[in-house]
């Protein structure tokens, strides 16, 4: 049996409307708010006594935050930049990869476990990490974001 590393997380956003912005991607160790929600509506029957009749209801979704990411580039910042100065309403669609590390012959592997994809994201707020001038990547201490659907993709070991 190989050891198993942690999980990582990568994060891509990319453009569905085939537009000007490029994909772009950055890694995170912590991911919480993958979360819908759906309030049933009630309905009261008359001549119905025991309990209440319950109907499909409108779904909410959590905000999503990343926290301790790197990054290549000063995209997510543009994109928060850009939305925040009110120049622009671009939302991407994002995808949430989950990868597994190995060890297998003595050689580092990844494999996506799941995909997790989410509809016109919005970023809500965004924190820097503490720079070291050392550091040849980005980092990014805290990133939310707000979305308008989630769904759950298999993927590659699944």
């Amino acid at each position: 049996m190989t050891p198993m590393i942690p999980h990582s997380f990568e994060l891509t956003f990319a453009d569905a409307s085939g537009g000007a912005v490029k994909n772009f991607t950055a890694a995170f160790s912590e991911v919480s708010g993958l979360e819908a929600t759906m309030e049933p509506k009630v309905i009261r029957e008359g001549g119905h006594y025991y309990g209440e009749i319950q109907r499909v209801g409108q779904v909410t979704f959590a905000t999503v935050i990343l926290k301790r990411g790197m990054t290549s580039s000063s995209h997510l910042w543009t994109w928060f930049d850009a939305l925040s100065g009110g120049s622009s309403a671009l939302r991407l669609s994002a995808e949430l990869t989950q990868f597994q590390h190995y060890m297998a012959n003595g050689t580092a592997q990844k494999i996506a476990r799941l995909r997790w994809k989410m509809v016109d994201a919005m970023p809500v707020k965004f924190k820097a990490a503490t720079y070291s001038a050392m550091a040849t990547d980005v980092g990014i201490e805290e990133l939310h974001f707000v979305h308008q659907g989630l769904s759950l993709a298999k993927g590659d070991a699944l």
